[in-house]
C-alpha cells in the first residue's frame, strides 16, 4: 500500500503527499538581485523571503489543506537554513526531520534511503 503522507524531492522542487494526494511542486529560486528567495507553488510565485525578519507568503488562493501549508513552510525554512549554514546533504536531512517532528509533522519525514536533499 502506498504511503498516505510524505515528501518527494526532485532537485529544489518538492511535493507534499497528504492523505494520498500529492500537492506541488513547491520550489524556490533566487531573486534577480540575489538578495532574497522567491517562493513558488505550481509555477506561480506566492511569496518571497527577503531576510529572516521579512517573509511574505500567501498560499490562500490555492486552497491547500492547512497541514500541506505547514509542511511546505517547514521544508522551505529548513532548506533555507541548510543553505545559509552550508550544511551537507545529511545535515540538511537531519535538520528537516527534526523540524518536521518539532512542528507535529513527523509522519511526513522522507525515508532515509530517499534521494539526497539538494538546495
Amino acid at each position: 500500500m502506498a504511503a498516505a503522507h510524505g515528501i518527494r524531492f526532485d532537485g529544489t522542487r518538492f511535493w507534499v503527499l497528504h492523505r494520498r494526494r500529492e500537492y506541488g511542486p513547491f520550489d524556490y529560486e533566487w531573486s534577480r538581485e540575489f538578495d532574497g528567495l522567491e517562493l513558488w507553488y505550481a509555477n506561480h510565485k506566492f511569496g518571497e523571503i527577503c531576510s529572516a525578519e521579512e517573509i511574505f507568503a500567501d498560499l490562500g488562493e490555492f486552497r491547500l489543506p492547512a497541514r500541506v501549508v505547514r509542511v511546505a513552510s517547514v521544508v522551505f525554512g529548513s532548506m533555507l537554513l541548510g543553505i545559509l549554514r552550508g550544511c551537507s546533504s545529511e545535515e540538511r536531512r537531519a535538520m528537516l526531520q527534526r523540524h518536521l517532528e518539532e512542528h507535529g509533522c513527523g509522519r511526513y519525514v522522507p525515508p532515509v534511503d530517499g534521494p539526497p536533499l539538494k538546495g
